[in-house]
């Protein structure tokens, strides 16, 4: 089954009275389950991609469609409930909360859905569970401080997968760990792909993008190749 669908999509900048062509003319199809890399240097438009795919922006021309639901046009309100309930993003500075527990940084997203009506012990449950998926049973009570930089990731995953979104959306999300770190964290979503779930990738590094089974490499905002 088609999750993606990205038709002709562009995206321009204006800077002054100058227009800069961030995007021209992709075409990107997704099926559920797959594991896509997205990747290629500064500049060549992955950033922008990302943040169309995540419902963060609109495009200047084009469709994406998300789902079946057709999200280019919609408000800011309407995209903001999808990002909410469809995707679970990962970024490479993490954006855990500093002074709240592993287990209350994962319970977040559940409080502000609209998808899911839980009670309290339910979320908690689930919030266990999350972290227990990224081997983080027992660090729970530990504070973002009180982790290394791969457990902090670990934790923005569990947190990403809470909702049980379409797309798990990892953007650059090795950036700040070393080599070692970053190979465990991409075994780990290996696992969860391998379990069903869809992964896009956002990366500059070729290694990393090696973990995934399919990369797209784009250059001055085009697609240069396609390994699908």
């Amino acid at each position: 089954m088609k999750v993606i669908d990205i038709i002709d999509l562009t995206k321009t900048y204006i800077m002054g009275e100058n227009e800069v062509p961030a995007l021209q003319g992709i075409n990107i199809e997704v099926d559920s389950g797959e594991f896509v890399a997205i990747m290629g240097p500064s500049g060549s438009g992955k950033s922008t991609l990302m943040n169309i795919v995540g419902c963060l922006d609109r495009p200047t021309s084009g469709r994406y469609i998300l789902e079946g639901v057709d999200v280019s046009r919609l408000d800011r309100d309407a995209r903001a409930e999808i990002r909410n309930d469809k995707i679970g993003f990962v970024f490479q500075s993490f954006n855990l909360l500093p002074r709240t527990s592993a287990l209350e940084n994962v319970e977040l997203p559940l409080l502000y859905s609209r998808k899911h009506h839980f009670n309290d012990s339910e979320i908690l449950k689930k919030a266990y569970e999350c972290l227990e998926i990224v081997g983080l049973k027992g660090r729970e009570t530990h504070t973002s401080t009180q982790l290394s930089g791969g457990q902090q990731q670990r934790v923005a995953i569990a947190r990403a997968l809470i909702n049980d979104p379409t797309i798990l959306l990892a953007d650059e999300p090795t950036g700040n760990l070393d080599t070692k770190t970053s190979n465990e964290v991409m075994q780990i979503f290996q696992r969860l792909n391998t379990e069903g779930k869809t992964v896009v990738l956002i990366t500059h590094e070729s290694e990393i993008a090696a973990f995934a089974k399919r990369q797209i490499t784009l250059r001055d905002g085009k697609v240069l190749s396609d390994t699908k």
